[in-house]
């Protein structure tokens, strides 16, 4: 796939109205209905405040939650347009109800350059997901451009994400811009030693993940609860981990593709378990082939810290992507903050792909140690796998 796309820099903006997908599913609160955190907003501000600023009028349009096309007001963007209009300084126009109407098209045409209106809950209309070409025509019709700023979203082939490309020129936001532009230079041609750090729960999840990676890396480091699926597939006891047992023989062929490729892969030598999945149960380091019956591997050990710590800082690119584990809970969080800390102190260029990761190197203080911490889990995990993302092919290329 192509990472070089025209961003909102080769347009000239002045005077046109731009349909702007913009990702802004933020968390309510259930009782108050107040936005309990507006990153989402802040993330797509500077494309905002450029076209605004450029002489263009926006038409900002995002989902939010999943009414699947029933006008729920719980799930209204009304609480978005207050904090927008905060931040910006300047109102937000925006009619509640289906996110398209008579009366919404009349208040898009009426719009100045230098004014923004929000268009209603995308998902308020069943046509969005999917990707009806009516519905993208309609959003279309209201504008003169496309730009997507919405990275979380452009996996999905909506109306809003890929369909008004179809009508009109489209353009990349400058979040957009960011996460091409660091995913490319880590996949496209990586500085090497090339790390892929990889974790969480199974390794069905990250099985086209794998696969693609271990095309390109120099070495996997595999932590989190998928690691005892390959411990086991290897021999070794695992006690009551988690273990996927249908994928035995698929974690067999990942691992003998990786030696035939001369591609590392670590595996953590000794684990942290506990006697049963709680911050309070009793736990001991056992090595991670021979870890008791009735217990669980809730971390990695020591030794596993400083081995790959040790590949980690020889590392000139790294990727990360998943815990190693159950870092929620703080008995057993010294090894995501060991690798957290790995990460933030290497000098290669270090991008995390969204998701746990993302929090976890966020509640341990290294945030702004790391080149590119990601906005879209999907969008990223498929990125990562070399799926080409409906939403980003349909951008113009350089």
């Amino acid at each position: 796939m192509n990472f070089k796309k025209k961003t909102v820099k080769d347009l000239d903006c002045s005077g046109k109205k731009i349909l702007l997908r913009c990702d802004f599913n933020v968390p309510l609160d259930k009782k108050t209905g107040e936005i309990t955190s507006d990153k989402r907003i802040t993330a797509s501000l500077p494309t905002i405040r450029y076209l605004l600023d450029g002489g263009a009028a926006v038409i900002a349009c995002s989902h939010l939650g999943k009414p699947k096309g029933e006008i729920i007001p719980e799930q209204s963007m009304r609480p978005v347009a207050k904090r927008l209009s905060e931040l910006l300084g300047k109102d937000v126009i925006y009619n509640p109800g289906k996110p398209v109407t008579d009366e919404v098209k009349k208040a898009a045409s009426n719009l100045t350059p230098g004014q923004i209106m929000l268009l209603d809950n995308l998902r308020f209309d069943i046509r969005e997901e999917k990707n009806d070409p009516g519905f993208a025509k309609e959003l279309a019709d209201m504008a003169d451009v496309f730009v997507s700023d919405a990275f979380g979203s452009v996996h999905r082939a909506h109306a809003s994400t890929e369909g008004a490309s179809h009508f009109l020129p489209a353009y990349a936001g400058f979040l957009v811009e960011a996460e091409l532009s660091a995913m490319g230079t880590a996949l496209d041609e990586p500085k090497r030693p090339f790390v892929v750090i990889l974790g969480g729960a199974k390794v069905s999840d990250k099985i086209g993940l794998i696969k693609h990676l271990v095309t390109i890396a120099d070495a996997l480091i595999i932590g989190g609860g998928m690691a005892y699926t390959f411990i086991k597939a290897e021999g070794g006891q695992i006690g009551a981990s988690l273990l996927e047992e249908d994928k035995l023989d698929l974690a067999r062929e990942l691992l003998a593709d990786a030696k035939k490729r001369g591609v590392a892969f670590l595996l953590p030598e000794d684990t942290v378990a506990g006697n049963k999945f709680d911050n309070d149960c009793e736990k001991k380091t056992v090595n991670s082939n021979e870890i008791p019956e009735g217990w669980l591997g809730m971390d990695i050990g020591p030794k596993a810290r400083a081995a790959f710590t040790d590949v980690i800082k020889r590392a000139a690119t790294i990727v990360w992507n998943g815990p190693p584990g159950v870092f929620e809970f703080p008995a057993f969080s010294d090894g995501t903050k060991a690798i957290a800390k790995a990460v933030a102190d290497s000098p290669a260029i270090s991008v995390i792909g969204g998701g746990d990761s993302a929090a976890a190197i966020e509640q341990f203080g290294f945030a702004d140690k790391v080149t590119h911490i990601s906005t879209g889990g999907g969008a990223s995990l498929e990125l990562l796998e070399g799926i080409e993302l409906p939403g980003v092919v349909c951008l113009g290329d350089k």
